[in-house]
């Protein structure tokens, strides 16, 4: 029949009516979307099995330093050991509870750990005296002089924040990545898209030419043009990859997660160990700078028989499992370096089925013939002149700039773990409503604020990144104060008034 009744496809003979335009027109745009959400699909799985991969060997790790901890302890420290349990059980807890994403000052947690575990050893280690908290509190101002346990703190701090760092961050990304291509591939379709696509895809059949397939260039022209915003990921998403892959050469080299995590209970041991044999000096030192204690009306039970027998501790290493974990890591993030820019290819030859490009017995959006325009470039700008799409350029979409701030905002903490600085980010979803890190990445996984304590080093705090970067500067973008414009203008006045 004559098609004057056609809104889409062209209005020459065909065999369709209005209503079956519509039904194509609707099956066209749920079929593209889901061939979306599938490709998406195949992302998300990627990353998230990496993170399932690095997180089970990471906590791994931490569980069996913790089992070895109380394996052997008891054996080797007595009452040492058996009346301090929960200090131990502490530390543990506030290292996983930090990996996991906890507002926690990880130093702080470490200075903490150490300062406990001196107060409750020199206690223990001189019962004959009445030690008051008081006292404690001038013997652990004199602890850093002193070096109760030797170089233990000082370097197991600088090593084990440096891989717990890393290691917080780089599970993050992989989550944050899967998270940003969930919420991206959920977008739908503008009305000029769902035109475009049922012209791609149906049209044909409308026209009695069921079996030919679009031409590949004509449809990468749709397919561009309704993915304009999606290919604006692109740069964004090339540094997220690209830091995963520098922060997992950090994680298997410098900041080595296997060598810092599973050895945890030996270097407190060995810090134990050399509170025990430098015991007299260290308390004659204390003696001296805080005055000696009274003695005990209690009178003495004596330590508990210093040791009961040596026990050699070991860390059965796990090298080459984290060298397998993250060798296959950086061969996916590598693959899906470019995914959003070569979506658009990926669904003409997989999904549609787009015929070759020098094909001149294809479907060009109006008959059976060769496709002559040529094919735009990607992201939303390159759009301004596509003959298939009517996309406004001057319009992005918010949900995907929404998106790029997320994939800005994790490459910048990728980039500081790299250095072995811990950020603590303002969230950028206040000035965007909605920007969240998604859900499957929430709050208390993807960076609540750390606790502040005059006493560490506090974490840098960046507001929303002033730029992409690539990874590795944590740039932050800050407006002057008010109050700082306020006192130039005031000084303006009064050298106009001295002027006069």
């Amino acid at each position: 029949i004559l098609g004057e009744h056609l809104r889409i496809c062209p209005q020459g003979y065909t065999c369709c009516t209005s209503e079956m335009e519509e039904n194509f027109a609707n099956k066209s745009r749920n079929e593209f979307e889901a061939m979306m959400k599938e490709a998406g699909r195949s992302v998300q799985t990627t990353l998230t099995a990496q993170h399932r991969s690095f997180d089970s060997y990471f906590q791994d790790l931490l569980n069996k330093s913790e089992k070895a901890l109380y394996d052997a302890f008891p054996s080797m420290y007595g009452e040492l050991y058996t009346q301090n349990m929960k200090v131990f059980k502490d530390l543990y807890s506030e290292l996983r509870r930090y990996y996991r994403g906890s507002n926690i000052n990880l130093e702080e947690a470490l200075n903490e750990f150490w300062t406990r575990l001196l107060e409750r050893l020199f206690k223990l280690m001189n019962p004959q005296y009445h030690i008051t908290d008081e006292y404690l509190d001038c013997m652990v101002k004199h602890a850093e002089q002193h070096k109760p346990f030797g170089e233990v703190p000082r370097d197991l701090k600088v090593k084990a924040t440096r891989a717990f760092i890393a290691a917080r961050s780089y599970a993050q990304g992989f989550l944050v990545g899967s998270d940003v291509v969930k919420k991206v591939s959920q977008v739908s379709l503008s009305h000029e898209c769902t035109r475009a696509i049922m012209k791609l895809m149906y049209c044909p059949h409308c026209r009695g030419m069921s079996s030919v397939k679009p031409c590949n260039n004509y449809c990468l022209n749709v397919v561009k043009g309704c993915l304009a915003n999606q290919a604006d990921l692109n740069t964004e998403w090339k540094y997220l990859m690209d830091s995963l892959v520098i922060v997992a050469d950090r994680i298997d080299g410098p900041y080595n997660v296997d060598t810092v995590i599973g050895t945890i209970h030996m270097r407190i041991a060995e810090a134990i160990s050399n509170l025990q044999e430098n015991k007299d000096s260290i308390t004659a030192k204390v003696f001296q700078g805080c005055g000696n204690p009274k003695i005990s009306t209690k009178g003495s039970s004596g330590e508990d028989k210093k040791r009961r027998g040596k026990v050699t501790l070991e860390a059965k290493s796990s090298a080459q499992a984290l060298e397998m974990l993250v060798l296959d890591a950086k061969g996916n993030l590598t693959a899906l370096k470019t995914y959003w820019i070569t979506l658009p290819s990926s669904l003409c030859s997989k999904k549609v089925m787009a015929s070759s490009a020098a094909d001149d017995k294809c479907w060009n959006g109006m008959t059976k013939g060769s496709y002559l325009p040529e094919v735009m470039g990607d992201g939303l700008a390159n759009q301004i002149n596509n003959p298939e799409v009517e996309v406004d350029i001057t319009k992005p979409d918010m949900t995907i700039r929404q998106q790029i701030m997320q994939l800005k905002i994790m490459t910048n903490r990728l980039g500081n773990a790299n250095i072995g600085n811990d950020v603590d980010f303002q969230d950028a979803s206040d000035d965007m409503s909605g920007s969240g890190s998604g859900d499957s990445c929430p709050d208390d996984v993807c960076g609540k604020r750390l606790s502040k304590s005059p006493s560490t080093r506090q974490p840098e705090t960046h507001a929303i990144p002033k730029q992409s970067g690539h990874g590795i500067n944590g740039a932050s973008s800050r407006s002057l104060p008010s109050a700082f414009l306020l006192l130039l203008l005031v000084a303006f006045i009064a050298a106009q008034h001295l002027w006069r």
